[in-house]
């Protein structure tokens, strides 16, 4: 298994010289504590604990996996003791409010924190990072009395939090729940019913678990506007902050998946199980998108941890194992053969890796300042800064979630390939990496969801197609930029041009086909939503490489070398990676009639 090692110097360029984050931060209430420095001894910190602690975890938790007796789960050998290590230091409430047990540093330090993590073992971080939806659902949606029980707890890492949504009959769909919540006397409700694939929803970890449920009323409206939102702990909350009785919810069971073995997927029973309502009646999935979005964006992030882990993994290897002689003349004629790394193919693999990885890491942090400028709007309540932010942060979150979990797929598989038959064993670490990298396109929406939601709810209907402009204005008022101020980034400039005009072309010629072939969406939404994908991490790597271009221009950098490689990384992007969403367009266009004229009666197998 690659051993990580966190890439500070790439995080440090994008915080400090792309992005901007100082300036962000001073712009930002919950910013004041978040200086340079501290933010830099926050970043050694969670470097060394992945590193030093979760990394060395990784392949052997997924060899042992989970162990379920009697309802009961067991992590595997060293979660229990990094947990208590994670939660002792504070990692879980670095991002929530102070009254609740934390230190009130912006969410995007958050994310920065979850990305290392999650990068050395994604299994360990989602038990924590299943609680981070819980407390944001609680902080948006919850009472007071709700907030004082639980967010505590959660705020410090003594309980952890689930999402229970998907049973046996429906996933996506989320109108089919049948878990039905009738009301007790105290107030309280009577949750009955079976969920699957929850994540985290049994384990050793923590005293307590917080399962945050959708349910549906026995007088409720039929489908998604008939569902609620419950609380439903594992122990009951006494009043004195101790454990009460035990609930009657129990794991019935843990999925055998493809990956992530070290985390407990558990089908879940409620049999009468006590809960408590969040927010009003019926309005249970407004409620839960809050927790949905969370998950979705923490998803994305897998996709780039794994794009990551399997980039250092490939590196590292194609450096030291050598094959054949480079076409282009013998590199090391002292050695049998040169190094993989010489040879043209397997240099693509990398690149596209490291296009992937650090363009995706561009993009994640971009939206974590969006998600701060949200927080800070929803506190000061200025309902317009917010609408605007919670806009621009709905119409990326889809992109993140669908395109960099299809993107860090194609780069562990990429990462698989450069070992060749050893990348097949297990004992490299390499298919671990492709087998727990595949569940991301699949949770919290499949791919064709988020392109679903993109397309047809974001951009279509909430929008009527505004929402690409807004979002692209950005994107060519950089351009005109790069034009005035940097000659030698003319062409990349003029791409980005040409790309935000026919986003927006490609936009208005869907709605219009639309209005006549409702299909029209769902036949190319799949194919917008990967356009939009390339179209977002070419903005971010023109970026990136008119910083790199500056800093060499301006001299006295300590790392040209780092600069160089990302100007070239950015033109092997543009030149090799960015022609995809060509394709992409010209198949978006194409009648829904090729897709959808053969009858159903017709797809057969014998």
């Amino acid at each position: 298994m690659p051993a990580y090692k966190a890439p500070l110097r790439d995080t440090r360029f994008l915080l400090n010289e792309v992005l901007d984050f100082p300036g962000h931060y001073r712009s930002l209430a919950s910013g004041a504590e978040a200086s340079p420095d501290m933010v830099d001894a926050i970043l050694s910190e969670c470097a060394k604990f992945s590193e030093e602690v979760l990394s060395p975890l990784n392949q052997s938790g997924d060899q042992e996996g989970c162990h379920f007796e009697h309802g009961n789960v067991r992590t595997p050998k060293g979660y229990k003791e990094a947990y208590v290590s994670y939660a002792a230091d504070g990692w879980q409430g670095l991002s929530h409010p102070v009254e609740f047990g934390g230190q009130g540093l912006p969410m995007s330090l958050g994310m920065l924190k979850s990305e290392m993590m999650a990068t050395a073992n994604w299994s360990f971080t989602m038990y924590p990072g299943l609680s981070m939806g819980a407390m944001n659902t609680l902080l948006q949606h919850g009472s007071d009395e709700q907030k004082h029980t639980y967010l505590t707890p959660l705020t410090e890492g003594r309980w952890t939090g689930t999402m229970c949504l998907t049973e046996p009959q429906c996933g996506t769909d989320l109108g089919q729940v049948k878990t039905r919540a009738e009301a007790n006397s105290d107030g309280s409700y009577a949750l009955t019913g079976t969920k699957i694939f929850i994540s985290s929803g049994e384990h050793d970890l923590t005293e307590n678990i917080i399962h945050i449920v959708l349910a549906r009323l026995p007088d409720a409206p039929k489908g998604t506007r008939g569902i609620s939102l419950f609380i439903v702990p594992k122990f009951m909350p006494g009043a004195d902050g101790q454990l009460g009785p035990r609930n009657a919810v129990n794991c019935g069971s843990l999925e055998h998946k493809m990956g992530i073995h070290g985390n407990a997927t558990c089908v879940m029973n409620f049999d009468g199980a006590t809960g408590f309502l969040i927010g009003q009646p019926n309005k249970g999935l407004e409620c839960m998108f809050t927790f949905m979005n969370t998950a979705r964006i923490g998803t994305a992030l897998q996709g780039l941890a794994h794009a990551e882990q399997s980039y250092q993994g490939a590196l590292a290897y194609a450096k030291e194992r050598r094959s054949m002689r480079a076409l282009s003349g013998t590199q090391e004629p002292t050695q049998v053969a040169d190094n993989l790394i010489s040879h043209g193919d397997v240099r693509r693999m990398l690149l596209t890796q490291k296009a992937i990885a650090e363009g995706g890491r561009a993009l994640i942090y971009l939206a974590s300042q969006h998600a701060d400028k949200m927080i800070e709007a929803m506190l000061s309540n200025d309902q317009a800064q917010y609408q605007h932010w919670d806009d621009q942060l709905g119409f990326i979150t889809p992109i993140l979630k669908g395109c960099l979990t299809e993107l860090g797929l194609e780069a562990a598989n990429l990462g698989m390939q450069v070992f060749g038959g050893h990348g097949y064993i297990q004992e490299h670490g390499m298919e671990q990496i492709v087998r727990d990298a595949r569940i991301s396109t699949l949770y919290e929406g499949t791919t064709g969801i988020q392109a679903l939601d993109l397309l047809g709810r974001k951009v279509l209907v909430m929008s009527k197609g505004k929402a690409v402009w807004d979002f692209s204005k950005p994107m060519a008022k950089f351009a005109i930029e790069l034009l005035k101020n940097e000659p030698k980034m003319r062409r990349r400039a003029l791409s980005l041009l040409k790309i935000v005009a026919q986003w927006n072309y490609l936009t208005l010629r869907i709605a219009l086909v639309a209005r006549k072939d409702r299909e029209m969406v769902s036949t190319a939404c799949h194919d917008f939503l990967m356009y939009s994908g390339y179209a977002t991490l070419a903005w971010v790597w023109a970026q990136q490489e008119a910083v790199a271009m500056r800093k060499l221009r301006d001299g006295g950098s300590e790392t040209p070398e780092f600069y160089q490689a990302k100007i070239a990384t950015s033109e092997f992007y543009f030149a090799r990676l960015l022609p995809r969403a060509k394709g992409h367009a010209a198949a978006m266009l194409k009648s829904a009639k090729s897709t959808m004229q053969l009858h159903s009666d017709h797809f057969v197998f014998d």
